[in-house]
């Protein structure tokens, strides 16, 4: 299973930066070493470590929750895709994913040496939007409210929106990347429309037909 892969393999390497620093800031996100130093591994690395425990866990039941039901029900349905692109196919969301997530910090902080981000949350995002267009009727449980994933899709959206524009004015400030989660949901929502066109259709069907 490529979900159980993946996680294993955050899980892990997670692990081990914890306990080596020195091994984190070699992989975690820095535009301008990628920038100065053609560092361009960092643009992939950096999604397979965190900066701690609950980052780490919140991220890899995410992806468990969302990315397993994705893999198994959807890219690896033989009625939905051929086996082999199904799996190539779910392997370039969660790798799109953090390029899209990752794209507009780069270009923004290329010459910014005290700007780094690290976690799978782009990638994840991608994952969830792109269920969501496939299931928008799904039970999502945001901020411990349970609702419709197309509701929990337009409010992460907004408020992610929201938040970007805060922090750009400096009427705000946190450590998180709410760009990595706009970029990335939007990148999931695109890619499943570039494959499967219809499923617009599909989505909005699902949607009317809960009224």
């Amino acid at each position: 299973m490529i979900t159980y892969t993946l996680l294993g393999v955050i899980l892990a390497f997670s692990m081990y930066c914890f306990s080596n620093k020195e091994s984190m800031h070699k992989y975690l996100f820095h535009p301008y070493s990628i920038n100065h130093f053609n560092q361009h591994y960092r643009f992939l690395s950096h999604a397979f470590i965190h900066g701690d425990l609950f980052h780490l866990a919140f991220n890899c039941l995410a992806l468990y929750s969302f990315g397993l039901t994705l893999e198994e029900q959807y890219f690896g349905n033989p009625d939905v895709f051929d086996p082999k692109l199904g799996k190539l196919y779910y392997l370039l969301l969660f790798t799109g994913g953090i390029y899209a997530a990752s794209i507009t910090e780069y270009f923004r902080n290329k010459n910014n040496p005290d700007y780094s981000s690290l976690g799978a949350s782009g990638a994840i995002s991608s994952i969830m939007f792109c269920f969501i267009m496939i299931s928008p009727l799904s039970r999502i449980s945001l901020f411990f409210f349970p609702m419709r994933g197309w509701i929990a899709g337009v409010l992460l959206l907004g408020v992610s929106y929201y938040l970007i524009r805060k922090k750009k004015t400096g009427t705000y400030t946190d450590n998180i990347s709410h760009e990595s989660h706009f970029w990335g949901a939007l990148f999931g929502v695109g890619f499943i429309i570039v494959l499967k066109p219809e499923i617009i259709q599909q989505f909005i069907a699902q949607i009317l037909a809960s009224f």
